[in-house]
C-alpha cells in the first residue's frame, strides 16, 4: 500500500473514533437534558462512527497495511441548546466530508483504483449524514422555544437503531 494514502487513511481512522467519541458525548449531553431520543439518535451515530474507523482499519490490513492507531483527543462535552448540538454536527460532518474528499483527492493522484472504488462509500455516506444533521438542525432552530413541540420532535428519535452497513459494502 501507498505509505501516503496508508498514513492518510491512518489519521482518518483517528478522525473517525474521535467522532464517535464526539456523538458519545452529545449522547451523554442529550441524556443529562431528558431528550432521550436526540440521545438515541447520537448513540447511534457513535455506533456508525466507531463502524467507520473499523472499515478503514480493515481496509489498510486488507492491502497487507500496518495500522497505526493514534490518541484521541478531548471531545467538547457542553452546548447551550439542542439547536446547537445539531449545529455542530453539521459543522463536524462538513468537517469529515472534507476530509474523505482530500482522501479521495490523494487516490486520485497516485492512481489508486481500489482505495479510489473503497473511498466512493464513504462519499456516498457522507451526503447521507450532512443532510440529516441539517434536517434535524433546521427543525430544532424552528421548534426550540416551543417546549411541547421539541419534547415531541425528541420523540421521533426514540426507535432509530444501528444498522452495520460497513460489513457487507
Amino acid at each position: 500500500m501507498n505509505e501516503k494514502m496508508q498514513k492518510e487513511i491512518n489519521d482518518q481512522i483517528n478522525a473517525e473514533f474521535w467522532s464517535a467519541y464526539l456523538y458519545l458525548s452529545m449522547s451523554s449531553w442529550f441524556t443529562e437534558k431528558r431528550l432521550t431520543g436526540f440521545a438515541n439518535w447520537m448513540y447511534v451515530q457513535y455506533q456508525e462512527e466507531v463502524s467507520h474507523g473499523m472499515k478503514m482499519l480493515r481496509y489498510i490490513q486488507d492491502r497487507g497495511g500496518s495500522v497505526k492507531l493514534q490518541p484521541i483527543e478531548g471531545v467538547p462535552s457542553e452546548w447551550k441548546s439542542p439547536s446547537e448540538a445539531f449545529k455542530s454536527t453539521l459543522e463536524h460532518e462538513k468537517i469529515v466530508t472534507s476530509r474523505i474528499n482530500n482522501l479521495m483527492h490523494t487516490a486520485l493522484e497516485i492512481k489508486d483504483y481500489a482505495t479510489i472504488s473503497f473511498l466512493n462509500w464513504f462519499i456516498d455516506e457522507q451526503v447521507e449524514e450532512e443532510a440529516a444533521a441539517e434536517e434535524i438542525f433546521l427543525n430544532l432552530k424552528d421548534i426550540e422555544n416551543h417546549p411541547g413541540a421539541l419534547r415531541q420532535y425528541d420523540r421521533e428519535f426514540i426507535g432509530r437503531t444501528f444498522v452495520d452497513q460497513t460489513i457487507t459494502q
